[in-house]
């Protein structure tokens, strides 16, 4: 990288760019179709910044590092562009990622504005420099956890990989619907073949499988097990966490992949704002647009704001975000100090259940919003 270094927390007078270091996920075992979408939505926002005279007349730029969803990476990637002298962070998708570089940036003093992680315990304590604008996972998990109630399951078996975020997961449905009448049987994917996951169904006489696993393997042949069994018939599968959002999804299923109510993070109408950047990102990314492009657009969106009333100055962009008021694509965004919660946290972006449409699997099916 060509550009000069600048001492941590300075605002350059040259007339260079103003940067934004962005955390995606770019190479396996990353989500790669979910950093593609995330980093299409940063760069469009920049690029829409920068049409609109930049940060007081500088141009906004991307400084660019794949995390390959490995927090250790993520940790060293958040130090280079310390040095690199960025004024702030924006993006990851994967929470233990985030989780890493969220450290980082604490203990670094770097604003991060993260765009999609949802572990709620996004940092150890309660950190100044820190904000997020995907919603918290309990929150969203809730949600879905409130959705089976209403689709009448209350004997559901989750296939669950082991860390923490899975765990998050498992703990936040456990609790929600035990009081409530739930049963959650715990399948050990490190244990367990995709076939021997059928059985366990049978035995437990589950009538919904929810896949806490990774992605494309083991969710994938999971799935396909599942659906080629008879006895396995009215079983349910659902996959909170998002694997069914992106087209890699039902390239790979087909109509096997239909019917799997999972979360996501949109509105049921789009705003004009929110329509136009979807035609725009549409075009970037020649095929729909996910809630991540989205989530990365917002995040540039609410950072160039407050880098245009801030300047670059590291801690006087961490002071800013209670003083956020930003029209995102999702609605208005406004950053807090929430319950539970130990970074600034948007209470909340939409929440919806949807699934693909089994007569027409590339067309999402609003189940249930929250």
């Amino acid at each position: 990288m060509s550009t000069p270094l600048s001492p941590p927390g300075a605002e350059r007078t040259d007339g260079s760019s103003v940067q934004i270091g962005a955390l995606v996920p770019l190479t396996r075992p990353g989500w790669v179709e979910a950093g593609r979408h995330l980093l299409a939505g940063l760069e469009l926002a920049v690029r829409e910044a920068n049409d609109a005279g930049g940060i007081v007349g500088r141009p906004l730029e991307l400084v660019v590092r794949d995390t390959a969803a490995d927090p250790q990476r993520a940790a060293a990637a958040v130090d280079e562009l310390a040095r690199l002298g960025v004024a702030a962070l924006a993006g990851e998708y994967h929470s233990v990622a985030a989780r890493a570089a969220a450290a980082r940036a604490d203990a670094l003093g770097l604003p991060f504005l993260c765009s999609s992680a949802v572990l709620d315990a996004l940092t150890e304590q309660p950190t100044e420099w820190v904000a997020r604008l995907a919603p918290a996972q309990s929150h969203g998990w809730r949600i879905y956890a409130s959705f089976l109630l209403g689709a009448g399951h209350r004997r559901i078996a989750i296939a669950a990989d082991s860390s923490v975020y899975w765990a998050s997961g498992a703990r936040i449905l456990r609790d929600y619907l035990a009081p409530r009448g739930g049963t959650v049987i715990e399948l050990d994917m490190r244990a367990l073949t995709p076939a021997a996951v059928r059985d366990e169904l049978v035995d437990n006489r589950a009538t919904a499988l929810l896949l806490l696993v990774g992605y494309p393997e083991p969710a994938v042949s999971i799935v396909k097990s599942v659906r080629r069994d008879q006895r396995l018939a009215e079983i349910m599968m659902g996959a909170p966490a998002g694997q069914p959002e992106f087209a890699e999804w039902a390239r790979l299923l087909g109509g096997d992949g239909a019917a799997i109510p999972f979360l996501r993070y949109l509105p049921e109408r789009l705003s004009p704002l929110g329509a136009r950047v979807e035609t725009a990102l549409r075009e970037r990314l020649a095929e729909a647009p996910s809630f991540v492009a989205f989530e990365g657009y917002d995040t540039v969106a609410v950072l160039a704001d407050v880098l245009r009333s801030g300047g670059a100055d590291r801690a006087r962009t961490a002071e800013a975000w209670a003083r956020v008021a930003v029209e995102g694509t999702r609605g208005q965004i406004q950053l807090s100090r929430t319950p539970g919660i130990s970074v600034w946290q948007w209470a909340w972006p939409p929440v919806q259940v949807v699934d693909r449409d089994p007569a027409e699997p590339d067309r999402l099916r609003i189940l249930h919003a929250g």
